[in-house]
């Protein structure tokens, strides 16, 4: 049975009970955030009558959400109620299958339904939608206006969501207010979905900067430090993001794997490599729920910079073993030197965030220095820093196909 909502005039089909499901969630989640007009909900209660008209009670109730998802489940079982349509039991939110699936399945939904009212995602909307459909957000580093415009123009194009990071020496250089302001702007004269992170921030005060100046995601790198230490500041900067009144994503990073975005010779001194070194899965559970992290990056084999003759290969397993062990979505740094294909099955694995920098920073210095050489007469910045912007726009647009293949 195959019914087309197109009360909502986007091309969601819906068969069997997984589509079925699917359509009931993303009323639940669309009223539990009150982000549409009345028509709209009458629209999306049509959606949640078309759904429940062939399934029934039982086939329903073991799909629905538990624990710290409960809420959503709540509300899709008072809708359901309000609407005459079935009779609930006090025992609904015991019957569990597959809960995580159930959530992603409205999380994915809820993207076209915003879609087709022009309504804005939030970066973790986004995040967990990369995350269901195996795919990633790209995340590139700037340090100057050609930089992020260079990000936002292949993005923009391509008509995909992007991060762009400025790291603590990028804050400095472009400006922490200013850098929020510029994303800002771009993000309302566009309407365009880019995000701004606050990369590798070593204190809980430089990570307070960026949130109080409107960054939508910080990452405190504690690598370096112990355990213990390391959950202590994270879970600090989670407790002031959720103070802040804002959504702002916060990720947490476990393993060393350098700190330079160049080309290196070796690698990084204390870098994680070994395979016995590595992000261990126990540890990434104790971390997360210690912190309350939105994001974790854990070290698999990546390193910062690129090495010459080549960056050692991802662990793939590792990085599917921690995504299993975990609740949250994983991010890849340093991952400029490793191949498409690694990237790829790291993304296949859990991965729903990829960071370049040093490829970046290479493009356009070599930009650079071609426009320079090939016209030594010219002084208008303008015009001979246009190649090494659009070298650099290259780059991320390449990156940001094999992402969202």
């Amino acid at each position: 049975m195959l019914v087309y909502a197109h009360e909502c005039r986007v091309n969601i089909v819906f068969s069997e009970f997984d589509d079925a499901i699917f359509a009931v969630l993303v009323v639940a989640k669309v009223r539990h955030e009150g982000g549409l007009q009345a028509q709209t909900r009458s629209r999306n209660r049509r959606i949640c009558r078309i759904a429940y008209s062939f399934h029934n009670f039982y086939v329903f109730k073991r799909y629905f959400v538990a624990e710290r998802k409960a809420d959503l489940a709540v509300i899709g079982i008072d809708l359901a109620m309000h609407r005459s349509i079935l009779e609930a039991d006090e025992g609904i939110c015991g019957y569990v299958a597959d809960c995580e699936k159930v959530y992603l399945f409205g999380e994915h939904c809820i993207y076209y339904i915003k879609q087709c009212y022009n309504i804005a995602m939030t970066l973790r909307e986004h995040i967990t939608v990369a995350r269901a459909n195996k795919k990633a957000i790209g995340h590139f580093n700037a340090a100057n206006l050609d930089g992020i415009w260079a990000i936002a123009d292949a993005a923009y194009e391509l008509k995909v969501p992007v991060i762009v990071g400025l790291s603590e020496g990028e804050r400095d250089y472009v400006g922490v207010i200013q850098g929020a302001e510029i994303i800002k702007s771009i993000r309302k004269e566009r309407n365009q979905e880019i995000f701004l992170n606050a990369d590798h921030t070593y204190s809980f005060e430089r990570v307070k900067q960026a949130i109080d100046a409107g960054f939508d995601a910080v990452i405190f790198d504690g690598a370096k430090l112990s355990l213990e230490e390391n959950i202590s500041i994270a879970k600090k900067c989670v407790e002031y993001a959720r103070s802040s009144g804002r959504d702002v994503i916060v990720e947490g990073e476990l393993g060393f794997i350098g700190q330079s975005s160049k080309v290196l010779n070796e690698i990084p001194a204390g870098a994680v490599i070994g395979e016995e070194m590595m992000t261990k899965p126990e540890d990434a559970l104790r971390f997360v729920n210690e912190t309350g992290i939105d994001l974790l990056a854990p070290a698999v084999g990546n390193i910062h910079g690129m090495i010459r003759g080549g960056d050692p290969a991802l662990n793939v397993k590792r990085v599917k073993d921690i995504s299993d062990k975990v609740s949250i979505s994983m991010v890849l740094h340093g991952s400029s030197g490793n191949s498409d294909e690694d990237v790829e099955n790291t993304i296949k694995a859990g991965i729903a965030i990829v960071h370049v920098s040093t490829e970046l920073r290479l493009a356009y210095r070599s930009g650079l220095v071609k426009s320079l050489s090939e016209d030594t007469d010219e002084v208008a910045p303008y015009k001979y820093l246009k190649p090494a912007k659009l070298a650099m726009q290259k780059v991320v647009s390449e990156k940001l196909k094999v992402y969202n293949q």
